[in-house]
């Protein structure tokens, strides 16, 4: 369920044509303008007041899900994974039905409002789903990085809709998307109640833990075996408790591995500490004085710019490729190649992504950051349909890489 809700809201370069199709906010566009595109293309070309409107649903919901990702942190902390995955499917629910009745009915002007609550289900879905990787110790890394090329995915469920509107002639209506989509918040709270376990995944070291109390056969001892006069009977009550204890064991050793796959496991996470030059770096220091670090400082300031920037190419990709080609049919290129990439993207990097944070310093991974960050800015400068699709390569490139390296 998570690729299909977290991230959910940065597929709208690929709804925003189906939006504008439906004269979404085209209310603001002058009598006079003639939405028609003149040279071929197959959708409508917004009026500037409605493309700006347009723009803000998008904003609106990408910030709400980045923000709130501090609240829903927050919550997984005190209240766990079953509350944040209801609230979840509620916001969702809530978002939803405020889409389908703004589509469904003209005078109800509920699309920013139902984004809002679109992006806050995206990130309660999305920010419990990482202690998934509790689940499986032995394979962490992989889990993680399936949850993040979920993320990465997700942004596809808008491009599947879009298809599926253009294939029945536009008769798939938004309304019957967004009422439709209701069965995902359910199936949600469906898959919460039955085969989710009510409480967390326990971590590494309470793994740990548990795992030298097995090992320890001072356990079989018990203070009541003092009014056991049989040996014999006492030997058998003993052996079943170092059974039990033995089984117990081989349980969590099939989980979390046998000893020696740990100590190879803690060994290749001490070498990517050391490889990554900057381990430990803040360690000792409280939150305040951690934030008001250079590290910190530094980072905040790039991520304030580089979201800025994202956001801005996945919300304007289309204008800005129609004003720099002077062809609606090039931007409309340009944007399809975009919605295919952005979710593939996503996931097809995540192995280039894990090899470079597992085996280079913290340097090196900037450097390749910095590098994108210029090519990206170069390209997208250019005017010319290769430099727009090799834009869009290495925006999906240093999407999840950026996402991954900050985290």
């Amino acid at each position: 369920m998570c690729w299909l809700a977290s991230g959910i809201v940065f597929g709208f370069a690929a709804l925003k044509p189906v939006l504008v199709n439906e004269g979404v906010f085209g209310e603001r566009c002058p009598s006079d303008w003639n939405p028609e595109p003149d040279d071929g293309g197959e959708f409508d070309i917004p009026c500037p007041e409605q493309d700006l409107r347009l723009n803000l649903f998008f904003v609106v919901g990408s910030i709400t899900t980045n923000v709130s990702s501090l609240v829903a942190g927050a919550m997984l902390d005190r209240f766990g994974r079953r509350v944040c995955w209801m609230l979840a499917s509620l916001y969702l629910a809530v978002g939803l039905i405020l889409m389908g009745n703004a589509f469904a009915i003209p005078e109800f002007d509920g699309y920013l409002a139902g984004n809002i609550f679109l992006g806050l289900g995206g990130t309660f879905i999305f920010v419990p789903t990482f202690q998934l990787s509790n689940a499986f110790p032995r394979y962490a890394g992989l889990v993680v990085a399936l949850i993040t090329g979920a993320f990465d995915a997700s942004a596809a469920v808008f491009l599947f809709y879009r298809l599926a509107y253009e294939a029945s002639g536009k008769r798939f209506t938004p309304t019957h998307f967004f009422f439709g989509y209701l069965a995902v918040p359910l199936l949600i709270v469906a898959a919460e109640w039955t085969f989710m376990p009510p409480s967390a995944y326990q971590t590494t070291p309470e793994i740990e833990q548990k795992i030298k109390k097995a090992l320890d056969p001072n356990l079989d001892i018990h203070q009541s075996d003092e009014e056991i006069r049989d040996d014999q009977t006492l030997w058998k009550v003993r052996k079943q408790r170092s059974r039990r204890r033995e089984e117990k064991l081989h349980r969590i050793e099939a989980v979390a591995g046998g000893e020696e796959e740990r100590e190879e496991r803690m060994r290749a996470i001490e070498e990517r500490q050391e490889v990554s030059g900057i381990w430990g770096v803040l360690h000792g220091l409280p939150a305040h004085r951690q934030m008001m670090t250079p590290w910190f400082v530094l980072i905040l300031l790039l991520t304030i710019l580089q979201m800025l920037r994202m956001n801005y190419f996945i919300a304007t990709i289309r204008s800005q490729y129609r004003y720099m080609l002077d062809s609606e049919v090039g931007a409309e290129a340009v944007n399809q190649f975009f919605d295919i990439a952005l979710p593939v993207g996503g996931v097809v990097s995540t192995p280039f992504i894990g090899f470079l944070l597992n085996n280079t310093s913290m340097t090196v991974v900037f450097l390749v950051l910095t590098i994108l960050i210029v090519i990206i800015g170069i390209l997208n400068c250019l005017p010319y349909l290769w430099a727009g699709y090799a834009t869009v390569l290495a925006f999906v490139i240093f999407r999840p890489l950026y996402y991954s390296v900050v985290s």
